[in-house]
């Protein structure tokens, strides 16, 4: 794994490459919950978050990722449908006016399909797409990026036992078993980027 993500050179979403390695990319979070740990709701409100996220861009960001259900630890699930409604009228309006890649922080491939069809080009999963397991082929149909995240548990569980006796020994162990299981399910190297999850 430690070698794979040495060579990695560039990420493939949705047809476009983007270059990796020259210069850190940052990504801007938008936010588009009541209860986010961050922000607090302050972008729960379509024209709130299209404002935030043009002034992220406009101030260097390099992707996007909006958010439409809180993962701070012991966040309570919201339903698919609370979730389609939070997200896709920001990514339909904003699809139009970036020139910066968007992605959807979303365990969901109902979610993932719709934001993908709207004009998100990243997925960016912190389950590791284990939680849904229509995620995989949601990802594959559409060429999307992937942000592969490592967790232990779910929101509601991950902070009961956050002990590691070698943590970079057993987050690079979890990369490996993910890595293995969406290369064999039809992904590629190339749309693959790993998370570790600090603070998660």
């Amino acid at each position: 794994m430690a070698d794979r993500c040495e060579t990695l050179r560039s990420w493939r979403i949705r047809g476009d490459v983007i270059s990796l390695g020259q210069t850190t990319k940052i990504m801007g979070i938008v936010n588009l919950t009541p209860d986010s740990f961050s922000d607090g709701g302050q972008f729960a409100s379509v024209s709130a978050a299209i404002d935030h996220a043009l002034r992220l861009e406009s101030e260097g960001a390099d992707f996007l990722d909006l958010g439409g259900e809180s993962t701070r630890p012991g966040a309570e699930p919201v339903s698919v449908a609370d979730e389609l409604r939070r997200v896709i009228p920001v990514v339909e309006k904003l699809a139009s006016q970036l020139r910066i890649p968007l992605s959807i922080d979303t365990t969901k491939s109902r979610v993932a399909h719709e934001a993908l069809l709207a004009g998100a080009a990243i997925i960016n999963d912190i389950s590791g797409l284990r939680f849904d397991p229509g995620m995989t082929h949601v990802c594959q149909q559409h060429g999307a990026g992937i942000v592969c995240m490592h967790m232990r548990g779910t929101p509601q569980t991950m902070q009961l036992d956050p002990q590691y006796d070698d943590a970079v020994a057993e987050i690079s162990e979890f990369f490996r078993e993910r890595r293995r299981t969406l290369i064999a399910a039809g992904l590629s190297d190339e749309q693959l980027v790993w998370d570790p999850g600090i603070g998660f």
